[in-house]
This record gives C-alpha cells, structure tokens and sequence, in this order.
C-alpha cells in the first residue's frame, strides 16, 4: 500500500534573497582551553584546546552538552526540518535484502531490513531464492536502542558451530559469541575486547585478534598497541585462550588470522606500517609446522584466495603488478620466482576481487571507477567471459567451490542493491530480488561520468547524477561528495537519503580523487604523503568544472566528506572557503600532528605520514591541517556543521572538538559554525537507521536552509 508522504520538490520551492529561520548563534559555549604548545624539529605550534581530547573530563563533557544544545536550537529552528525527516522515513521504508552466501551446513544465509528496523535481521532457507526462509539471529533483540550491530557470521567447517560478532554504539571493539547452528542456542562462549577481527574455526574452536583490556576511562581514546591472535577452544573461558602469533618488536602492527576451507593452513596478516601487508601461512595438517614467510614487507596487498587441491595457494596480489593480479605460490617454495601466474595484470582494468566457484573463478574488475563482472576458468584464467550488468555500478560476488551457485549483488546511483543468481553454463543471469522504494522512479534520473583536469594536468573522472529535466543553466544546488585515501575507490552505489537531495532538484556529484585505488596503485600512491595536496586540488578542480560548465555556482555549491574525507572537506575549505556555500565534514581527521597518537590513528602513517617523521614531513602535514590552518583575518567561511560521535574510537572526537571549537574562536564572519555530536554512536558502521535519518534530516536542513532554499511540500 502506497504511504502518504510530503513530496518535496524544487519547482514548488522558494528562493527568498536571505534564509529564513534561525540566524547563526550570537555567540558559542566556551571550549577548555590552556596554553599547551609544541614544538615540530623547531617550529612551535599552539593548540590551545588540547584540553578536549581528554574526552571524559566535565569540563568536555559540559561543553559537548553546551554545543549540542546550541545545534539543537538552531537545527529545530528551521521550519521543514520534521518535513524533511517524515520524508526520509518513507524514502527508508522499502525491504533491503543482502547477497546470500550457501554456509558449511548446506543452508543460505542472507540479511533482510523490510523497512525501518534499526538493524537488518539474518534469516536462514534451504532454497536458493529464500522463499522458505526463517529467522537466524535478529540483532535487534540484543539491544532496546538498536545501538548494537551483528559485524560478522562464521561458521564452523563442519556446520555445527556459528560465531558472530558485534559492536556496541558504533565502536571499534568486537565481542564474539557462539550459537548452535541447528537450535540457534546461545554457548557460554563470549570473547571481549576483540578488535578488527573475525572468528576462524579450526577443530574445536577458533583464532581470532585481540588487545589487552584497555584502562578504564580510556577505551576509546588511548592507543591500541600489541595486536595478537588468540585461539578459543569452545566450553573453556577467555582467560586461558592460547597466543599463537604476535610480534613484540612490533607493536604498531595489524595481526589477522584466517584459516582455509579445509582447515589446511593458518593464514596470517601483518599490516599497520605500509601500503599493504606481510603474509604469513602455517600448516595445520602436520602439528609444530612454523609459519611459513609467503611476504615480509607490507609495500603491496597480498591475499590468499584459497588452498588449492594440491596444496598451493591461490592469492590475490599487487606484487609486481600495480593493477593486481593472480598467482599460484608453493607454500614449500614461496619465493617469487616460483609464482606461478594464474590471471595476468591488465594495463586498462584493475582487478579487485576473486572468488572461486567450482572450476571456475569470478573476477571483478574496475574500469574508470565502475565494475566489471568476469567468469574464467580456474586453473589457467582462460576462457573470460564478461557477465553483463544492467548499467555501471558496483558488485559484491557470493560462491564458493564446494557449492555450484553464484550469486552477485549489483547497484548504481539509481538502481538500489539487486540480488542475481548466475548460471554458469548459460552465461545468464536472473534477477531474485529487485527492490522498490515507494515513489521512486529510477528511469526520472540520470547519471553520466565526465572527466576533468586537476590543477597538474591530472584526468580525474566525476559521476553526476541528477532529475532527467534539469539543464546546466547556473541555477542548480550541488552536493558534491569526495575521500580520496587508503586505496578505497568509490563506486556507483545507492543510498535511499540521497534521493531527497534529487528529488528536490539537487545535483549529486561523486569525484574519483586519486588516493583511491580507481586507477591502482599508481593512483592510490599519488594521493599519499607528500602527495596528498594532489586530493584536495583533484576536489577543487571537480568544483570549479561544475561551475564552469553550468551545472551550479559557488552560492549553490555544498562539499562532504567523511572521516578521510572530513579530512579533505576541512582542508579545501581552508584552501578555498570562496568557493562552497556549505561544508559538511563529517568524522573527520582534522588534527594532522598527532593524528597518530590515539587509538589506532598510528595505521594511517602510510598514508599520511607523521609530525616525527622529518622537518620536512612535519612542515607538510602542518601545511594542510584542517585544525591548523582555519583562516582569522575575516575571510568569510562557508556555513559549516561539523559531525562526531562520543564512541568514535577510530578517529576520536576530539579532532573534531578541536576543529569546532577552533572555528568558533576565529573570525571566519557571519555563516553558523556547528558541531553535532551523536550519542551511543561511532564512526557510522552499524548505526541506527533511526539514526542514520535524524542525522540526514539536520544535515539537509542545514544545507538547504544556508543555502536560501526553502523546500515547499505539494
């Protein structure tokens, strides 16, 4: 039954001369502050608010309560703000179904959200296409808020056991608990303090990674050091879990187990102070076998994909090979010159993932930033077939080689997240779940992909998506979205929340910035280090095409980033705070000097590199610091609101506290300068959905208000 909503749309709207509803504050809560300096081979450098980083200290605890108030007024001020929050609840309310994955027990195992549940429910069948399914684990039931998220299943090799994982408020930190497959009964078993982890069964328990406990008052603050991994046998408690890999000399290190179907090898990963990881492999099938070294360095990713029948690995690498690539190693022989390869790197596509299916490998490629979906033979990569995709966009691939089914999930800007069945002998694929958002009309839009020239002469792709009747005529409000690091590329995808930004006229923009691994390796590593001001020009210059071109104006033109991308929306507003109406950086890195001293902020050094690297490595990142770097002369700012959490333990609030309280203090002139600080929540895995609107509806209403445009319902 279709639900009544209000239809907001920008040819009913208005666009007075100056915004009505609430004015910026008159005035903001006055941050802790002291007199902290230091000083970087020579230069000193203030920072003033380092009194908030102490996050559970009552003086931050009675300013972030202050702020919020603030925020609150001004945001609850703004007159179609509930408007546009019933709308985003409509928007949401469609059912969301995850790509299926056949487990040890013969079953299929997939998620389902039929609407606004806060958490999406695992449900279980013994049919391919679901039709009889029934409820698995429903991670709604383990909190009354919705605030704790199911991270992970793991089934034992035999069936009989599922371990699942789950975070509380948005956090970091992993606990782990068991279930009998067949009954669904809760096991005594429950591991805590677990981080970046999953649950690898061999025998009669588990390896999984973990920290010692942290020290009360801190655990979402303090350093993460000493990663090791820990094997559980089940009935037995956490305490006598036996260490069986660490590295002491280490402590800055990443350590991740995985154990290949079969349990023939224990594979670990070393990652933390390079690009990539070091790989690592014991035998598991000849007790006392060391580990075998496949890989010291951690330059290049290197994965193993599968045990193969005849002991070798299958793994996944950009060892020699930028755009990545897929070789054969004998664990026996595990120096380079023995590689064998299976599927060679491409010059013109980047090879992101491989899965296996029977005697057949699927392989997803990315070519300019969309992916491409190829089936080939096993052993040699021979035969390629593409499978063909209904538009470009992003896929996830299920299968496995001990069942024949494939399964994919494809998704674009317009096209939410389908569910496919593959079938291999006829190359076809058949559609088994298609959603359908009330309202939305996908053929009403289109995206197109143009490319733009960076400041260096770089070509830099850029997908628009927009309402079909729109025309390039200046008059356009667009949302322009970017990250640019860690080798993540962007992809076409679908958000539900975005959908009011398009409906309402706006323009949707998503830059292909290097840092990302779009392009490979090449493209990744231009985005790093002393490297980095190239992301922000490619963000820029994305900005000054759609004003050139027509699409928008710099009075209609808003930028958002999160996390990374909080890093990049902080400092091109810095760079050019005349070019952007608003600014939205969300969980951001703002504080670029000690970035690397809280949780696990160290990982980020090959990326960034760090203040106690070099004279010249501190001078850079002091260059471009978001924090550092904010303007007090009177240069008018954007409106900017800034985004956080209180259990953000991957990058803490207080990059943010310190950001917001900084613009406060400076003279940036009239625009508001907010900060939202949520609740029980963390850097945005595993949020709400309840959540997840409340945040969009303040942000909407903050943009569409400092932006003149004022929504009108019809």
């Amino acid at each position: 039954m279709k639900q009544p909503y209000i239809y907001l749309c920008i040819c009913a709207m208005s666009i007075p001369a100056s915004a009505s509803g609430p004015l910026a504050p008159a005035s903001y809560p006055e941050a802790p502050a002291d007199n902290t300096t230091d000083i970087y081979f020579g230069t000193e450098v203030a920072d003033p608010f380092r009194p908030l980083e102490n996050d559970t200290a009552a003086a931050t605890l009675g300013w972030v309560e202050a702020e919020n108030a603030v925020t609150r007024a001004y945001l609850d001020a703004i007159p179609f703000r509930t408007e546009l929050r019933d709308r985003l609840a409509v928007l949401n309310n469609y059912n969301k179904r995850g790509l299926p994955s056949r487990e040890n027990d013969g079953k299929y195992y997939f998620s389902v959200n039929d609407g606004l549940r806060n958490q999406a429910v695992v449900y279980r069948s013994t049919l391919p296409d679901g039709s009889d399914a029934e409820v698995f684990l429903d991670p709604n039931t383990l909190s009354d808020d919705g605030t704790v998220a199911l991270t992970g299943l793991f089934q034992s090799a035999d069936g009989r056991y599922t371990a699942y994982t789950i975070s509380r408020s948005g956090s970091d930190w992993t606990e782990i608990f068991v279930l009998d497959t067949a009954t669904g009964a809760l096991l005594p078993d429950h591991i805590e303090w677990a981080k970046f982890t999953g649950a690898a069964w061999h025998g009669d328990g588990f390896y999984y990674s973990a920290y010692a406990r942290p020290e009360a008052g801190k655990e979402f603050s303090m350093a993460n050091e000493y990663h090791k991994i820990y094997y559980h046998r089940l009935g037995t408690p956490q305490e006598e879990d036996i260490v069986v890999y660490e590295n002491p000399d280490e402590p800055l290190h990443f350590h991740t187990a995985d154990v290949t179907s079969g349990e023939g090898y224990l594979v670990v990963t070393g990652s933390g102070a390079g690009n990539g990881n070091a790989l690592y492999v014991k035998n598991l099938m000849t007790p006392g076998s060391p580990f075998v070294t496949i890989e010291p360095s951690q330059e290049q990713i290197i994965e193993v994909v599968e045990a193969l029948p005849n002991g070798n690995l299958l793994v996944y690498t950009g060892i020699d090979a930028p755009n990545y690539r897929l070789v054969e190693i004998d664990p026996a022989a595990p120096d380079r010159e023995h590689w064998k390869e299976i599927v060679a790197e491409r010059p013109d596509a980047v090879l992101k993932n491989v899965t296996p299916s029977q005697n057949r490998l699927l392989l997803v490629y990315d070519k300019d930033a969309a992916n491409r979906l190829y089936i080939a033979d096993a052993a040699d990569g021979g035969n390629m077939q593409e499978i063909a995709l209904p538009a470009p966009g992003t896929v996830a691939v299920s299968a496995s080689r001990k069942y024949p089914e494939v399964f994919y999930s494809f998704t674009s800007f317009v096209h939410p997240t389908s569910i496919y069945i593959y079938d291999k002998s006829e190359n076809k694929s058949e559609a088994l779940y298609t959603p359908a958002p009330d309202g939305f009309d996908p053929s009403r839009y289109t995206t197109e992909q143009v490319f733009y020239t960076s400041a260096d002469g770089t070509r830099v792709p850029m997908f628009i998506t927009y309402r079909s009747d729109l025309k390039p005529d200046g008059t356009n409000p667009v949302y322009l979205y970017g990250y640019g690091g860690f080798n993540i590329a962007l992809g076409p995808s679908f958000n539900p929340n975005r959908l009011l930004w398009l409906e309402n006229g706006g323009i949707y923009a998503q830059a292909n910035l290097r840092g990302g691994s779009e392009y490979g390796e090449a493209w990744h590593e231009a985005g790093t280090k002393q490297q980095k001001l190239n992301v922000f020009n490619d963000f820029i210059a994305a900005a000054e095409w759609l004003i050139a071109n027509g699409w928008t104006t710099p009075q209609l033109l808003t930028i958002e980033g999160g996390s990374n991308g909080g890093l990049l929306v902080g400092a091109c507003t810095n760079m050019r705070p005349d070019l952007f109406a608003v600014a939205i950086p969300r969980v951001g890195v703002m504080d670029m000097m000690r970035y690397h001293l809280f949780t696990i902020g160290w990982n980020w050094a090959h990326d960034y590199g760090t203040s106690a690297d070099s004279p010249e490595m501190a001078a850079y990142l002091l260059s471009y610091s978001p924090l550092h770097n904010i303007r007090t002369d009177g240069t008018p700012y954007p409106a900017i609101m800034v985004t956080t959490a209180d259990h953000d333990d991957r990058v803490v609030p207080a990059h943010s506290f310190k950001y917001a309280a900084t613009l406060q203090a400076a003279n940036t002139g009239s625009a508001p300068k907010l900060i939202r600080i949520d609740s029980k929540a963390g850097h945005g895995a595993g949020k709400p959905i309840a959540k997840v609107m409340d945040e969009w509806a303040d942000i909407y209403s903050f943009i569409f208000h400092n932006l003149g445009i004022s929504p009108a319902s019809r």
